[in-house]
């Protein structure tokens, strides 16, 4: 007598049918109903009466069920202690204008890694560990950095200003702008020396990009972020030291955590060590 028959025969005797068995067991109808002539003949009794409708277990099969409900699951408990352990999780949480080339490489060994659950949530929600600026974080957490980048201005193609050869922040001035409202930096450059003409409020930074390529506008955007292939002019303002350092932020309390050391190894950065006593 076969583990897999009785499985068979636990799958036909809670469906009532063959049919609906052998989808259960993602097998063919006639392997179903081998296994099951092979266990009334070892049995010497009939199990299950065929007829146009299913199936109908016999007293026989009353009989077998509930010890062979207990066999099957007493064989895939004893499977379980030697199980792998479940996936630990990690929880990360990334800022909206993070661009792509940069932060896939850093989550590769996460997702590569066959003992890690990967969840990615934005950075102001419930995380382990979140990728932002370093202007985005606060006193209870601790920041590991990763890079750091100037801002440019993004131009349509055929902008007058692509010719200049330095740009300057009073060039702004009077200039169509679409504004960024995920914008990391926008309580410091909040005040320019006039008041930028905002034409457009863009909600990602692929949206700000497209709207400088169709002639909407131009905007300021961190230089990492333009895409090699995007349809604008970029110029870095020459009177603009804004620069933003990106990196993985954490709190104190969980620095030892198994989730932020997972995290920290990911991207390139050795846990931190514990103190001795």
């Amino acid at each position: 007598m076969e583990l897999r028959e009785l499985r068979y025969f636990l799958a036909v005797y809670e469906t009532g049918s063959v049919t609906a068995a052998a989808r259960r067991c993602f097998i063919s109808q006639p392997s179903i109903s081998a296994a099951i002539a092979a266990l009334e003949r070892e049995l010497e009794t009939i199990l299950f009466v065929r007829h146009r409708k299913g199936v109908t277990a016999t007293d026989a099969a009353v009989a077998l069920y509930d010890r062979a409900r207990r066999v099957v699951d007493d064989a895939l408990s004893l499977k379980a202690l030697f199980a792998p352990p479940p996936a630990s999780e990690v929880t990360l949480g990334l800022m909206p204008s993070l661009d792509i080339p940069r932060v896939l490489p850093l989550l590769k060994p996460l997702t590569e890694a066959g003992d890690v659950r990967l969840f990615l949530v934005a950075a102001d929600e419930p995380c382990d560990a979140r990728i932002v600026a370093r202007s985005m974080t606060d006193e209870s957490e601790a920041f590991a950095p990763l890079w750091s980048e100037g801002y440019v201005l993004a131009l349509p193609p055929r902008h007058e200003l692509r010719l200049k050869p330095q740009v300057m922040l009073a060039d702004l001035d009077g200039l169509p702008l679409i504004g960024r409202c995920n914008c990391e930096n926008a309580d410091q450059t909040g005040d320019l020396g006039f008041k930028p003409q905002i034409v457009a409020v863009a909600t990602t930074e692929e949206w700000a990009l497209a709207l400088v390529e169709a002639g909407v506008g131009a905007t300021v955007l961190p230089e990492g972020v333009v895409r090699a292939d995007a349809r604008v002019a970029t110029r870095p303002l020459a009177d603009l030291g804004l620069r933003r350092e990106v990196g993985v932020a954490y709190r104190r309390a969980d620095a030892t955590s198994p989730a932020v050391t997972r995290i920290l190894e990911a991207v390139g950065h050795a846990p931190p060590r514990k103190r001795a006593a």
